[in-house]
């Protein structure tokens, strides 16, 4: 059977032990990526890591995926061709929806595997917002929150976040034909200089600070690209891959303890007085 909720009939997906079924969303973003990647990047890397993941896990792993949220929080890149991007609060709703829409088919757990830099934090928030809610776990991540694999080193490590050599080699290795690697170039480096006689100010930290685009690149690359390669990036999609398979079944396998309520608690305490 195939893992793509969306493929299947109402039947089927009333048949669905939901007790500990796991749904996955991924969630991207439309957005300038440069001369020499795709706007569709982050949404492509998303959907594409969540399904080798899923692909990879044992028949009968009680885990699907829906069709990706292409569109997301992309207010950094706004004035650059080809960025779409959603309000927060407009992306908050239809994450809200969507919690309250499978809760409705009785689903409990969710995980957002997000693609894009600009939103983690407004995910946080909406996990939480969605579990209050409606009652289900709620599990936002980023694949690339796993790390690399031993052995590799960036080239651009203090300011390679967007379209730089890891991105760059990860698109390389899911979708090589959407990659011009001809127009790739190296911005952004500014940011090393800009931050490196601060003591608490960062670029996204302890002390992060609120930047566009427009302010530390004029390609709309922050990184190095031309040190990418795909068997870079085949080696990261590997890696992201098995941690992300790895995690999903310690999602569907997790639970909350049943603990009272304080409303319970004080219920009960009252009753025993009497």
């Amino acid at each position: 059977m195939t893992h793509l909720l969306a493929h299947l009939s109402t039947a089927d997906v009333a048949a669905i032990d939901t007790s500990n079924a796991v749904i996955v969303q991924p969630i991207g973003a439309i957005e300038q990526h440069g001369a020499h990647l795709p706007i569709i990047t982050d949404a492509l890397t998303a959907e594409r890591i969540s399904d080798l993941a899923i692909r990879s896990l044992p028949a009968g792993s009680n885990v699907w995926q829906l069709p990706t949220i292409s569109y997301g929080k992309s207010t950094e890149h706004l004035g650059r061709a080809g960025t779409i991007a959603m309000s927060a609060s407009t992306l908050m709703a239809v994450c809200m929806d969507l919690g309250a829409s499978l809760a409705a088919s009785r689903f409990r757990k969710l995980v957002f595997v997000n693609g894009h830099g600009g939103q983690p934090s407004l995910l946080d928030v909406v996990a939480r917002d969605i579990r209050v809610q409606s009652g289900l776990e709620v599990f936002p991540l980023m694949p690339s929150r796993f790390g690399l694999p031993t052995g590799v080193i960036e080239s651009d490590p203090l300011y390679g976040i967007h379209a730089g050599q890891i991105e760059t080699s990860i698109v390389w290795s899911l979708a090589p034909e959407l990659v011009q690697m001809d127009h790739a170039v190296k911005d952004g480096d500014i940011v090393g200089e800009m931050y490196r006689n601060l003591k608490h100010l960062t670029l996204e930290g302890t002390v992060p600070t609120a930047w566009i685009t427009d302010d530390l690149s004029r390609s709309g690359v922050l990184g190095d690209p031309t040190a990418a390669s795909r068997e870079l990036g085949d080696r990261i999609v590997e890696h992201q891959t098995k941690m992300l398979a790895e995690a999903l079944i310690e999602i569907r396998d997790f639970s909350f303890p049943s603990l009272p309520t304080a409303a319970a608690t004080r219920a009960s305490a009252t009753q025993g007085l009497a």
